[in-house]
């Protein structure tokens, strides 16, 4: 079973994240707690770690655009 990316909330008033880049390229090998994508908000730039270890699937692939918390953006297969 696939393991969901989804836009997380890095801030209590956080609603939208910008997509700055994916640190890692679609169909990579990722372990938990890598480094995979970078997401920017009104504050700051934060990297995200996997969530699980497998190959990556990227399913939102353009950066710099503003996605909603909790948009599905890949997986973990």
């Amino acid at each position: 079973m696939a393991t969901e990316i989804r836009i997380p909330k890095l801030g209590f008033s956080m609603e939208v994240g910008t997509l700055a880049e994916w640190l890692v390229p679609d169909g990579a090998d990722v372990t938990e707690g890598q480094d995979i994508y970078a997401l920017e908000n009104d504050k700051s730039t934060q990297e995200v770690e996997s969530p699980a270890t497998g190959k990556l699937k990227i399913i939102v692939s353009t950066t710099g655009e503003e996605y909603p918390v909790g948009e599905l953006i890949g997986t973990i297969e």
